[in-house]
């Protein structure tokens, strides 16, 4: 005699269901959070994903700190190829920089005890400070040839090869040249990721208790991600106007000794609002940015089975 099972309560509704259209539910078991090396590799590959669509922007930005700007000469003498001067540099920046500051946060929250949402925002400030300043140490040679070669506006300077620039650099400076503004970008990095990870991390738990959304709903993470960029933009344009400052100085001479005295000369000589200049630039690269890098982690550590941001 076949015996005849209880199906338990709901299982027949279960197995009718359909399974969901929602691709973002696809791991509903999460496997945890990476390990550090599996964070910092997916940050490098969202990275060097999203450079390449903002890099136009922040040439716009660097042209607007170092003097004054025309769009139309700018398309004229240089041409549109011109606006990703300096992609090469930004590259390696990314997969150094970016791998540790974007990839270094989650390891880092978790292991001081901020990972829950209700966790005290300067803990996760801290975690953002920490991995942005790590980062920031060993990206920043990268990140002075980058600035260089943007900030370039002689024709025919996107042929110059960064292999040269970086020799010449060396013949004149040493390696202390490849070291230039590197306390403002320790500065900047602090500001810049402390308010960027804690603000994007802060805002997705608003979000979900205010409108059920799942952290790994994209709507979640979008809207995290655009008021994320928006603080950021607020708080680090200073420090990323002194750091532009000091990193284009030219290579065989010091205009400003360090960040204080480029702060002091900035403003002495162009007044407080200088250090606001290329603002709405600064904001148009910041926004997409985050919202790219963000936004593609936080899919790409859904996709793995991992948890999100």
């Amino acid at each position: 005699m076949n015996r005849i099972h209880a199906l338990p309560p709901n299982s027949q509704h279960n197995a009718t269901s359909p399974p969901s259209s929602n691709p973002i539910v696809a791991f509903s078991k999460s496997k945890g959070s990476p390990s550090a090396i599996q964070s910092m590799a997916f940050a490098c590959s969202t990275a060097l994903i999203a450079v390449n669509f903002t890099h136009p922007i922040e040439t716009v930005k660097t042209r607007m700190q170092v003097g004054s700007f025309n769009f139309s000469v700018f398309f004229k003498e240089e041409g549109v190829a011109a606006l990703w001067k300096g992609i090469q540099a930004a590259w390696l920046r990314e997969a150094s920089y970016t791998s540790i500051k974007l990839g270094g946060y989650g390891p880092i929250r978790d292991a001081v005890g901020a990972k829950d949402k209700n966790a005290p925002f300067y803990l996760k400030f801290a975690a953002g400070s920490l991995s942005g300043s790590i980062g920031s140490v060993l990206g920043n040679p990268f990140d002075v040839m980058k600035t260089m070669m943007m900030a370039d506006s002689k024709s025919g300077s996107t042929k110059a090869g960064l292999g040269s620039l970086m020799a010449k650099m060396h013949a004149d400076q040493g390696i202390a040249g490849f070291f230039r503004g590197v306390e403002a970008n320790i500065m900047r990095a602090c500001v810049l990721n402390g308010t960027k990870m804690a603000c994007y991390d802060g805002i997705k738990g608003f979000v979900n208790e205010k409108t059920g959304w799942s952290r790994r709903d994209p709507r979640c993470q979008f809207t995290s991600a655009i008021g994320a960029g928006f603080f950021m933009t607020c708080t680090v344009s200073p420090f990323d106007n002194m750091r532009t400052r000091l990193m284009n100085q030219p290579t065989d001479k010091k205009i400003y000794t360090g960040f204080v005295d480029c702060f002091q000369k900035t403003v002495r000589a162009e007044g407080p609002t200088a250090l606001y200049r290329g603002f709405l630039p600064i904001w148009g690269r910041f926004a997409p940015q985050a919202t790219l890098q963000l936004v593609i982690m936080d899919n790409t550590l859904n996709f793995f089975g991992f948890d999100t941001i």
